[in-house]
């Protein structure tokens, strides 16, 4: 009597098998871009309440070369970051009626990728403006 094994299938590389999880994939691996992105901020914190020295010293490093392409990076990143999460807007929201009509899913993703440029470009003007 022979006994046979069961099928197992393999797991290796199991996202790179469809498009779709490799877009899923990519939009989580961006929240890794993000959360470094807030210990570069946290790190600020802290030496912001170190005192002026410390603060000045966190400042000329963000002017390091390094640091700029680590900045560019990360601008790319959220880039992508904000265009996904608008992308799967439409997807994860209620169906939306306005004047009876149902909302295109295009349209929910343009008005919040929209939104986004607005508020950025309104957190740009006010840091602009704090520092003449």
């Amino acid at each position: 009597m022979s006994i046979q094994r069961p099928y197992v299938r393999s797991m290796d590389g199991w996202w790179r098998r469809d498009a779709y999880f490799v877009r899923y994939m990519a939009r989580e691996v961006t929240a890794l871009f993000v959360a470094a992105y807030a210990v570069v901020l946290l790190v600020g914190l802290v030496r912001l309440g170190q005192g002026e020295a410390a603060y000045d010293g966190w400042l000329q490093a963000l002017k390091s070369p390094l640091s700029l392409v680590f900045h560019l990076v990360v601008l790319a990143t959220f880039c992508y970051h904000t265009w996904s999460w608008f992308k799967i807007m439409p997807k994860t929201m209620p169906i939306m009626f306005v004047g009876g009509k149902r909302v295109q899913p295009g349209t929910i993703t343009g008005a919040g990728l929209a939104a986004a440029v607005v508020a950025s470009l309104a957190v740009l003007l006010i840091v602009r403006g704090m520092h003449p």
